[in-house]
């Protein structure tokens, strides 16, 4: 089965990348912007309705963590960035602000920016909450695993909820990556355990 889907990822993956080859499309990591791309980014986290709304500031502050654009002649076609909640002294990082140009969606495009992404941090905790049946796809390829909110600490979906990312298991579903995964029982033990020494 491992094998199965490694192969599948790889598939899907390599199409993608041919895509952009044959297509003069260049697939970049930077955490540089100029004001302009941010401020376009943020007016489209307002339009869509599927894109949580992102200030320039929040774009600025996802920014030091790196994202992946898809550029054509100066032009951004597709981007996803990692956004870092700092939840008492652990890092978890979310692949927020995912899009690409209608004109060059259905070539798997989306997968191959949240493919790099999920890639990039393997060693770190990545959570993935999103409500786009594709996105649910697309995590269930890349290995991570749906994750009931029921197994997650209330500190981390409390530094969620700061967020606007409600409690909502109707229109939402949450992912974590494999290491994520491994590791969420002690991460919530320590959390937890953490929470109640504050309140005593």
């Amino acid at each position: 089965m491992e094998i199965d889907l490694k192969d599948k990822i790889e598939t899907v993956e390599e199409r993608a990348s041919t895509f952009c080859e044959e297509n003069g499309i260049e697939v970049v990591f930077t955490h540089e912007m100029s004001t302009e791309q941010m401020e376009e980014i943020s007016k489209r986290t307002e339009k869509y309705p599927n894109m949580y709304n992102a200030s320039l500031q929040t774009l600025e502050n996802r920014l030091k963590n790196g994202c992946f654009l898809l550029m054509k002649d100066e032009q951004i076609l597709g981007h996803i960035f990692a956004h870092k909640h700092v939840v008492d002294k652990y890092a978890v990082f979310e692949r927020s602000s995912l899009w690409v140009h209608p004109d060059y969606r259905t070539h798997n495009l989306g997968f191959l920016l949240m493919h790099n992404l999920t890639s990039k941090y393997t060693s770190d905790f990545v959570i993935s909450i999103a409500q786009e049946p594709r996105v649910h796809h697309n995590n269930e390829l890349l290995g991570m695993k749906r994750i009931p909110l029921s197994e997650l600490s209330p500190v981390l979906i409390e530094a969620l909820e700061k967020l606007g990312k409600l409690r909502d298991e109707v229109k939402y579903r949450y992912y974590v990556n494999p290491h994520f995964e491994k590791k969420i029982h002690q991460f919530n033990k320590i959390l937890n355990n953490q929470k109640n020494k504050n309140l005593s």
